[in-house]
């Protein structure tokens, strides 16, 4: 029977207190390996009594690389996203990525190949071809919600990427505003809060939140439209690296 693993981290005596900078600096200079994971959402939207659904995953594939997917649904509406990518010198290198979204309305999708030998990304997006030249650190719009995950595992508080979004790159910023308690309906985690950095004038806004005791998986998603619409997700069930996440039991503490 396979040894069960704990990621929860033990709290320890105060006589550590004076040594823990120097454990910290030492394990931030490791590298970060990649964990598999296979994550599913509650998925609720604010005006519209209908619910859904969310799965997010991240798996090896046979050939040495990494497949990264996220699929939700929500009534008569679909969407899927999904990128093959490689870690390079503890660096997230993305391969490809394909976007579908289906219902309410034009469908939508986009495809982005990365050919880093070449320096180029080619793709279409709305039934449009594209090419852009590649540069250190560009990321897709699923590898950055990675990369975003190992950044706060690194002690960061503010981030910026560079995003190949649709047929252009934009630049994503985030920084931490807090930690909170989520609770969930495997338990409570304790979290980072983070916030998507927008233009002052901008009325969307995305907050998120890691769980600090589980390789900072997302625990909870909450986001504001333009046109008031909210919508979050919250976090269902999951298992990391074969083992299933548990929180806190609400009430034990």
């Amino acid at each position: 029977m396979r040894e069960r693993r704990n990621y929860r981290f033990a709290r320890r005596p105060v006589r550590w207190t004076l040594l823990l900078p120097l454990l910290l600096g030492s394990a931030l200079t490791m590298a970060q390996e990649l964990v598999p994971f296979t994550a599913s959402y509650a998925a609720d939207m604010r005006k519209i009594p209908v619910n859904g659904e969310a799965t997010h995953s991240l798996e090896p594939t046979e050939n040495g690389n990494w497949r990264l997917s996220f699929n939700a649904g929500m009534f008569v509406a679909r969407l899927s996203e999904e990128s093959v990518l490689r870690l390079e010198d503890d660096r997230i290198v993305p391969l490809t990525y394909h976007y579908q979204r289906r219902g309410l309305g034009r469908g939508r999708e986009t495809v982005q190949f990365f050919d880093w030998t070449s320096g180029v990304v080619t793709g279409e997006h709305k039934g449009e071809p594209f090419t852009l030249p590649t540069e250190p650190g560009l990321l897709d719009q699923t590898t950055y919600q990675l990369a975003l995950q190992r950044d706060l595992a690194a002690g960061k508080q503010d981030m910026t990427y560079r995003v190949v979004d649709g047929d252009s790159i934009d630049e994503y910023r985030f920084r931490v505003v807090g930690e909170d308690r989520v609770t969930t309906r495997v338990g409570q985690f304790d979290a980072i809060e983070v916030e998507r950095v927008r233009e002052p004038e901008s009325k969307r806004q995305t907050t998120l939140w890691f769980a600090k005791d589980w390789q900072y998986l997302l625990v909870r998603l909450k986001q504001i439209e333009t046109d008031g619409q909210e919508y979050q997700i919250v976090l269902k069930d999951a298992v990391l690296d074969g083992d299933p996440v548990e929180g806190i039991p609400v009430g034990s503490e």
